[in-house]
């Protein structure tokens, strides 16, 4: 399956119903909030399947409504807006929070600064923002494939004639958005030591999951 990721697009979707038309082989579109009206509007535009979560904009403080669970080919996705796991000071809760839920990839916004990489086995996607984007950078978006072979993700920019699906980046490491408070900062290191997930207020978040 192939899905098209936004988020933050913040009422400005002009660029999301154009991106999508312009593509080909997309199965849903993924919204990862600001805002939920954006959501609605593009599955009316586009006639698809949006899957979205609420974002900090939308006046819902209930956990368990920002938090998404979808179970694919390649196993568990995580899909969160983030405010309410503070990923704009550190991505330790969103990566505790997916090993704990057993997924193979975390999907999140809120930054508004793209990232697409992977640490302890688990992809970290974040599509940035259409609208507006974080740090001086270009709108943004995501491209995701999820396979018996696992997920893959592309990140991809305003500026380009069109999507290019060997294109990939990640956030600068010196950005509050991929602080992770644990010894292996990185997918490479050699000497990672996981801690054993337990149960716990993280868990609560989750009552439900979603078949996709």
């Amino acid at each position: 399956m192939k899905f098209f990721v936004i988020s933050d697009t913040h009422g400005k979707i002009d660029s999301a119903v154009s991106i999508y038309k312009s593509l080909s082989d997309i199965d849903a579109v993924i919204h990862l909030g600001d805002s939920e009206k954006d959501a609605r509007a593009l599955s009316v535009l586009l006639d698809t399947e949006i899957i979205s979560v609420k974002g900090n904009i939308d006046g819902n403080n209930h956990k368990e409504d920002n938090v998404r669970l979808l179970e694919t080919s390649c196993g568990r996705l995580l899909l969160t807006h983030g405010h309410q796991l503070n990923v704009k000071s550190s991505l330790t809760n969103l990566l505790y929070l997916a090993e704990e839920q057993n997924c193979t990839a975390a999907l999140f916004g809120h930054t508004h600064l793209p990232m697409n990489e992977t640490i302890d086995g688990i992809l970290l996607l974040n599509p940035g923002s259409l609208s507006k984007p974080a740090g001086g950078m270009q709108g943004s978006y995501a491209l995701l494939t999820v396979s018996s072979d696992g997920p893959k993700a592309s990140l991809h920019y305003l500026q380009d004639e069109k999507p290019n699906l060997s294109e990939s980046a990640t956030v600068p490491q010196n950005s509050p958005a991929v602080s992770i408070s644990r010894k292996e900062n990185t997918p490479h290191s050699s000497e990672k030591t996981k801690p054993k997930i337990q149960g716990g207020f993280l868990r609560n978040i989750l009552n439900n999951s979603d078949r996709l």
